[in-house]
């Protein structure tokens, strides 16, 4: 009887085996305080890295934009008609406004009606360059002095500005004959016997959108104005956003300043637009030097 009973115990070792196949709950608290501690640190990682990208992208976005928009207006403005830049603000600081008008052509004229000869509808010039050639659908000016010369309706009999009503080219000489269907009469003559075609004026405004900020908006396409009356950007439909993040406070920092030409010197444009992206500021010191003359 003796010899079929089983003992009801296990080894020692044994037991011990079958303790060390399982986790206690010191350990497993453990491990999730250490995981949670990897997992902090590595979301900390990446979105510290996400938020350098979206910064670092931001800033060379602005910066790209301002760079497009200050190299845009500095080549309309040295290819600006002598005299024709002027700057106006509203004088609240709601907005600040550069207006020139882009050369569309240019070359000698040979014969023109200027004072005090007798009114004529026939005038002869040579032709510009092949790629931009003095059409009908164009003005010529001659020899401009203040904004004044320039900004007028075309419409009238004596000035310095007229709408052109057909242009016909010598096809042997090449040469031009613009007829203004009209008897005009040029007020003054140019010293380098100098035409240009323009079709209308260009500006540049930095508007306020709120107290510490700017939008830097181009327009065109709006014809030609008073003469002494340099329009606001309500009077010159809509314009096309150029660059934004503009921080210039326009009472008392100004983006834009102007300084005529005289005999000496050429007209210059001082640019200084400041921007702000992301707490971080730069700002523009550029002078565009308007170098055509009458």
């Amino acid at each position: 009887m003796n010899a079929l009973i089983r003992p009801a115990f296990r080894p020692l070792n044994q037991l011990k085996q079958l303790k060390s196949k399982g986790f206690t709950l010191v350990e497993m608290v453990t491990v999730i305080i250490i995981l949670g501690v990897l997992v902090l640190g590595v979301s900390s990682f990446l979105i510290l890295g996400t938020r350098i990208f979206i910064d670092a992208t931001s800033v060379d976005r602005v910066m790209s934009q301002s760079r497009f928009a200050i190299e845009r207006m500095t080549r309309e403005l040295r290819n600006a008609v002598p005299n024709s830049i002027r700057v106006r603000d509203s004088g609240d600081g709601a907005w600040q406004c550069i207006e020139m008008m882009p050369i569309t052509s240019s070359a000698s004229y040979m014969d023109m009606p200027i004072a005090p000869a007798s009114a004529a509808n026939i005038g002869t010039a040579m032709q510009s360059s092949a790629s931009a050639p003095l059409t009908a659908d164009q003005f010529l000016l001659i020899y401009p002095l203040s904004p004044a010369d320039v900004y007028t309706s075309g419409a009238n009999t004596q000035g310095k500005l007229f709408s052109i009503d057909s242009v016909t080219a010598n096809a042997t000489t090449n040469d031009l004959t613009i007829d203004f269907g009209r008897g005009i009469r040029f007020d003054e003559a140019s010293p380098r016997q100098r035409y240009f075609g323009v079709q209308g004026a260009v500006s540049y405004c930095f508007e306020q959108v709120t107290t510490e900020l700017s939008f830097l908006k181009r327009y065109a396409g709006y014809g030609f104005n008073h003469p002494n009356l340099q329009p606001a950007p309500a009077d010159m439909g809509t314009g096309v956003l150029m660059a934004e993040n503009v921080v210039n406070t326009i009472a008392r920092n100004s983006p834009m300043a102007y300084t005529p030409g005289t005999l000496r010197n050429n007209a210059m444009v001082h640019l200084n637009p400041l921007f702000d992206v992301q707490g971080q500021t730069f700002q523009y010191h550029h002078q565009v030097q308007v170098i055509n003359v009458p």
